[in-house]
């Protein structure tokens, strides 16, 4: 089985990283108007098009950061499918609208689409959690941001003026917890299948 090529884009995921104004600018400039161009078709405006924009350059930043994203086909196909999907989604959501999908206008290969589909999935389960998280009380929340943030949960206790025993204890309960509510929501079930 060959292994996959990085492709030249990656440069755009790299800048995204380093958060380089030279590249992020390159990305409005290049790919936004597209995006626009088609959300204005499907129901939306200039406003909510740099909302999904703004929305999936953080989602593609998340991914890059945590999963080290490796891009194998181009960023214009890939960013395209991203937010193409953002707004379906959106239009799911608040109306039923009539919507138009035009794919030849993304037609780049299968790569863009399971790159796509891998980080949009990112990106729904990262919200899942976040919602989910939301949901725990304010000790929960406390005490799992601070080892989020701090690896030793010595230093945990410490910091939240607990016992280290406590913190540990307190800690498995709230996973189990966040666990929980992560499973019986119904977007759980939907992001699994």
């Amino acid at each position: 089985m060959s292994e996959k090529k990085i492709h030249e884009d990656q440069k755009y995921i790299e800048g995204l990283l380093k958060n380089n104004s030279f590249i992020i600018q390159a990305i409005y400039d290049k790919f936004a108007p597209k995006v626009i161009n088609y959300i204005k078709q499907n129901s939306g405006d200039s406003d909510k098009a740099q909302d999904v924009i703004q929305d999936t350059l953080i989602t593609i930043y998340n991914q890059a950061s945590e999963n080290k994203l490796q891009l194998t086909c181009p960023f214009d196909a890939y960013f395209f499918l991203l937010c193409k999907r953002k707004w379906l989604n959106e239009l799911k959501k608040t109306s039923k609208k009539e919507v138009t999908i035009n794919e030849d206008i993304l037609s780049k290969g299968d790569e863009a689409q399971e790159l796509a589909f891998e980080t949009s999935v990112f990106g729904e389960k990262q919200a899942l959690f976040t919602e989910m998280f939301q949901k725990l009380g304010t000790a929960c929340k406390d005490l799992l941001t601070a080892t989020f943030k701090i690896k030793s949960m010595e230093e945990v206790a410490k910091s939240l003026g607990v016992t280290y025993a406590y913190a540990r204890k307190k800690k498995s309960l709230c996973i189990g917890k966040l666990t929980e509510l992560v499973r019986e929501s119904p977007k759980f079930n939907q992001l699994n299948n």
